[in-house]
C-alpha cells in the first residue's frame, strides 16, 4: 500500500507540473541585474480591498484590509461576504504566519511569502546565485537562480510580476496592475484583489502582530 501511495503521489505531482506553462525565453537586450528599489511606504497605513477566490472546489468573495508598518511588516485580514467567516495572515520580513486554527479557506487565500510580498509591490525572494536580466523598452525582466527559480518583471521602477518557476515551468505568479492577481497553475486557484482605499494611520497596537 505504501508503494501504491508513493506512486500515486509521484503521478499527481507529474500531472501538476505538466499543467503549468513553460517559462518562455527572456526577450530584449542583455542588461545589468540591477533592480529598482522596492519598499513599503514609510510610516503606517491601512489599505481596504475587495477579493475574489476561484478554485476548482470553491468560489468565494469578500472584503479585507492590509495594515502595513515600514519597513517590513504587514497584517492582512480577510472577511468572507455574508459574514460566513474570516482569516488573517502576518508577514514580517520573509516569515509568513497564519493562526494555528486557520480554516482551509484562509490557507487557500494566502500565497507564499515571496508572492504575497510581490502583491504588495515589494521584491523579497530567497538569495540565489546567478541572475540574468534583459531590457525590452521600459520593461526589465530577470531570471533568478540556475536553474531558474524566479522571474521578476519591472515596468520602469514598479514591480509588475513575479513568477515562481520549477523544472522550467511557471507554477505560481502574481501580477500587479489596476488590480492584483495571484494564480497557482498546478491547482488552478486564482485570487484577485482590488484596492478601494488607502489611508495613512498612526502606529498600530503591537498585539496585531501576534496570534493568540
Amino acid at each position: 500500500m505504501r508503494r501504491v501511495a508513493a506512486l500515486t503521489a509521484v503521478m499527481v505531482t507529474g500531472v501538476a507540473l505538466s499543467c503549468a506553462p513553460r517559462l518562455r525565453p527572456l526577450p530584449g537586450a542583455v542588461a545589468p541585474a540591477t533592480f529598482p528599489r522596492t519598499e513599503l511606504p514609510r510610516g503606517h497605513q491601512r489599505a481596504v480591498f475587495q477579493w475574489t477566490l476561484e478554485d476548482p472546489d470553491i468560489s468565494a468573495r469578500g472584503e479585507g484590509a492590509a495594515r502595513s508598518a515600514w519597513p517590513d511588516s504587514v497584517r492582512l485580514d480577510f472577511f468572507v461576504g455574508g459574514g460566513m467567516g474570516s482569516g488573517a495572515a502576518i508577514l514580517i520580513g520573509a516569515q509568513l504566519r497564519l493562526p494555528p486554527t486557520a480554516p482551509d479557506l484562509a490557507r487557500r487565500l494566502i500565497p507564499p511569502a515571496p508572492l504575497l510580498w510581490a502583491a504588495l509591490g515589494r521584491l523579497v525572494v530567497p538569495p540565489l546565485p546567478d541572475t540574468t536580466a534583459r531590457v525590452d523598452g521600459d520593461t526589465l525582466r530577470a531570471d533568478i537562480g540556475v536553474p531558474v527559480a524566479w522571474r521578476v518583471t519591472f515596468v520602469r521602477d514598479t514591480l509588475r510580476r513575479l513568477e515562481r518557476v520549477d523544472d522550467g515551468r511557471v507554477q505560481e505568479w502574481v501580477e500587479r496592475g489596476t488590480r492584483v492577481r495571484y494564480r497557482n497553475e498546478a491547482n488552478r486557484r486564482q485570487l484577485e484583489l482590488t484596492v478601494t482605499r488607502v489611508d495613512p494611520t498612526g502606529a498600530f497596537d503591537p498585539f496585531i502582530w501576534v496570534f493568540e
